[in-house]
């Protein structure tokens, strides 16, 4: 039986969202050779791209290329030959000397018969735009000397840059700065994006991201198993549990949301999250004291009080009950580590996020030891180092999180890294700014906690939860607080939906109530329906 979560189930290696290291790229052009594409065609075909590329976003003024010492250079130099021939008055500062330059670099460089001037800060004298071929991606060493001082005075005199592959300086894999680096306002890249473009501060650096199609053929990535890829609905859309004309509430799950004593509006966005994510029903475990305040104020879920964790456990005898969500407004203690153990007991998908979490900063062994069901675990950033210890940048560490955990671990940000025990990992990059306000994780545990109800495995689930999180945040613009994502899903959905559904396509939304009438699709008028 195939696994509904593996990677071959959607052919992901074929997805244009598939992201590369610099070490994968190196593979994927040793292998592009091997099937009879040569290095300097590549060469020429990448700065042939770049060129295009700033012609399409600048009018023509005076460029200077800054070209190093390896590849990145040739692609530079192949960059000035194309925007000289089309009439750009272009001048090439090289670090280093012709004689050093080896391979498709040295080879580009012949080609180049215009001005060469030394390399240092006066070669920005008189630039509109600077190309920036210093360095690529596999940068493994901080920038010194000559490059560091040139990189510092591009910083220092705003010019408008294009950067090839990365900005010189920023490391491809993890989206760290070694040494310094400027900030482009385009980047182009070749065949895939790689991490350090969407991990942060990398992305923050590299502006407009294009990616170039080079002639690598699609069939090298058939020797890398890629286990890395943007946030894309392409990755789970296959599994994406629309409802189905047979469905009722209860083939489309019920999420248990944990209640806190306190802090009663984090759970109940979380409440009416999971209903708009579509989960069949939802149930609101209110504690006795508070009972009345939840049920007064929820009209989308089922409240039931119970006292102590075995009122809990009551509550999760029954089996319906299929996803759990824990941590939203839960407070933080003892009683909390309580009722998370014996959710996790059940071994149904259970989502953690915030006190949930918290709870265990003094033990997090016992929290790892108890997880041996699917689960999710949603903490920020000063969730997750009360939980986990671990150095690197953002994508290694969600991985080792996931390890050592047995959880998916959803890192969230701007620059959310999902991770699977197995290794994969997802960037998320669809994240607007305004999702930075009280509450929004709370929503988004409601959203991954219904999609678990509705069947979806732990890594998808979580990727989608965390895309139509972000979808829902753009949609609805900005002043959004967290209460509006809910109210912000359904046109996502609505969107999403007609991607794959012809019919969804061509109907209208929302429908015209006239329409709707004649559809069939409201009461009849005067009813009092509204």
């Amino acid at each position: 039986m195939s696994d509904p979560d593996s990677i071959a189930c959607d052919t992901w290696q074929q997805d244009s969202v598939v992201l590369l290291t610099p070490a994968q790229m190196g593979t994927v052009d040793r292998r592009a050779e091997a099937e009879g594409i040569g290095g300097i065609a590549m060469m020429e075909a990448a700065g042939a791209a770049v060129a295009v590329a700033v012609g399409g976003r600048w009018s023509m003024q005076p460029v200077t290329v800054l070209c190093g010492p390896g590849n990145n250079g040739g692609d530079g130099f192949v960059v000035a030959r194309h925007l000289e021939a089309a009439g750009w008055p272009v001048r090439v500062a090289l670090l280093g000397t012709l004689e050093k330059l080896t391979g498709e670099a040295a080879h580009a460089a012949t080609g180049w018969t215009g001005e060469l001037m030394p390399f240092g800060p006066e070669s920005l004298d008189g630039a509109g735009i600077v190309v920036d071929a210093l360095f690529g991606a596999g940068l493994t060493r901080p920038l010194d000397g000559q490059a560091l001082v040139m990189i510092e005075a591009l910083k220092a005199r705003k010019i408008p840059v294009c950067a090839i592959d990365v900005p010189s300086g920023l490391d491809g894999a993890s989206g760290l700065v070694r040494g310094d680096a400027a900030p482009a306002d385009l980047t182009v890249t070749f065949f895939r994006k790689k991490p350090g473009h969407l991990l942060y501060p990398g992305r923050a650096l590299c502006g407009a991201v294009v990616v170039a199609d080079i002639g690598t053929p699609i069939s090298v990535l058939d020797a890398i198993a890629p286990d890395c890829w943007e946030n894309d609905p392409g990755l789970w859309q296959a599994s994406y549990p629309w409802p189905q004309p047979q469905s009722y509430k209860y083939t489309r799950g019920e999420v248990l949301v944990l209640g806190g004593a306190t802090i009663t509006g984090a759970s109940r966005m979380t409440t009416l999250a999971a209903s708009r994510a579509g989960a069949g029903m939802v149930t609101l475990a209110a504690p006795t004291e508070v009972w009345s305040l939840y049920a007064g104020s929820l009209i989308n879920a089922i409240v039931r009080d119970f006292a102590g964790v075995a009122g809990w456990r009551d509550l999760l005898a029954d089996e319906r009950r299929n996803a759990i969500a824990i941590g939203p407004g839960a407070g933080v203690g003892a009683s909390t580590r309580a009722y998370v153990l014996a959710a996790l007991a059940t071994k149904r998908p259970i989502v953690l996020d915030a006190d949930a979490l918290t709870s265990f900063a003094e033990a997090p062994e016992d929290l790892f030891g108890a997880i041996v069901g699917p689960c999710v675990m949603t903490p920020h950033a000063g969730e997750f180092m009360r939980l986990f210890h671990f150095d690197g940048d953002k994508l290694e560490r969600t991985r080792a999180a996931a390890r050592q955990s047995g959880a998916v671990v959803v890192f969230k940000g701007p620059d959310t890294v999902i991770a699977s025990p197995d290794g994969r990992a997802i960037i998320n990059a669809n994240a607007p700014p305004q999702l930075a306000t009280g509450g929004s994780g709370d929503v988004l545990t409601g959203f991954i906690a219904a999609l678990l109800a509705q069947g979806m495995t732990p890594f998808k689930a979580a990727a989608a939860g965390v895309w139509l999180h972000g979808a829902a945040a753009a949609e609805f613009g900005l002043g959004l607080i967290a209460e509006d994502l809910p109210d912000a899903l359904p046109k996502v959905l609505q969107k999403l939906k007609a991607q794959t559904d012809p019919v969804e396509r061509d109907r209208p939304y929302p429908l015209p109530p006239r329409q709707a009438h004649s559809e069939g699709l409201a009461d009849h008028e005067g009813n009092g329906t509204q």
